[in-house]
């Protein structure tokens, strides 16, 4: 498992038409930024959370891109950027996290069926910049990623996250084959995170 051995290859990009992705460096910094704030509404429902505020600046994000790029390499959660095909403009992030990560750790799990929190190899949360959400960009990033995961990197198990206020998310999540796995309560949060798998 890529989340327990540094020396398991990680798969390093995704390309498809549309948009391709590849792990988050400093230096996308800037166009990382320019995506978040055209999308804070939409983040503001996904986080449950006032982030990203208005004022939120480059250099804060700066630190947030450090601090992603930092747990890639060191194999404690995976982060990609998600990017148009000039590999310009970022229309997108995902997040692949263990199961084990200290906010999911924290969080009560509510199984919703017969599911076991302990076969999950990996729970993804991923976002798309408010045009290309408006395009349905979205949906193809989500049937992508779940061929991706399968055939690349060989898990059984991956499991899709997001939260009850991000309505538009929950929704495309419920339109595919996925069904609703877990509810997870994280402390701070007023609404669940819905876990499909």
């Amino acid at each position: 498992m890529p989340f327990t051995d540094a020396t398991e290859p990680v798969p390093p990009e995704l390309k498809t038409d549309e948009f391709s992705l590849r792990p988050i460096v400093v230096g996308d910094t800037e166009k990382d930024y320019a995506a978040v704030m055209e999308t804070r509404e939409p983040l503001r429902l996904w986080r449950q959370s006032t982030w990203p505020e208005d004022d939120f600046t480059v250099e804060e994000n700066r630190k947030d891109v450090v601090d992603m790029e930092e747990r890639h390499a060191a194999h404690r959660a995976f982060n990609y950027t998600v990017l148009d095909p000039s590999g310009t403009r970022c229309v997108g992030c995902v997040y692949v996290f263990p199961p084990s990560a200290t906010f999911l750790a924290k969080s009560t799990v509510i199984p919703v069926g017969a599911d076991d929190w302990a076969d999950v190899d990996a729970v993804v949360f991923f976002w798309a910049r408010r045009p290309e959400m408006e395009k349905g960009m979205d949906e193809r990033l989500l049937a992508a990623l779940r061929a991706w995961f399968k055939d690349e990197w060989k898990f059984e198990k991956t499991v899709y996250a997001t939260s009850e206020p991000f309505t538009q998310q929950v929704e495309l999540l419920a339109r595919t084959d996925l069904s609703l796995k877990f509810e997870l309560l994280e402390p701070g949060k007023a609404g669940k995170r819905l876990v499909f798998g």
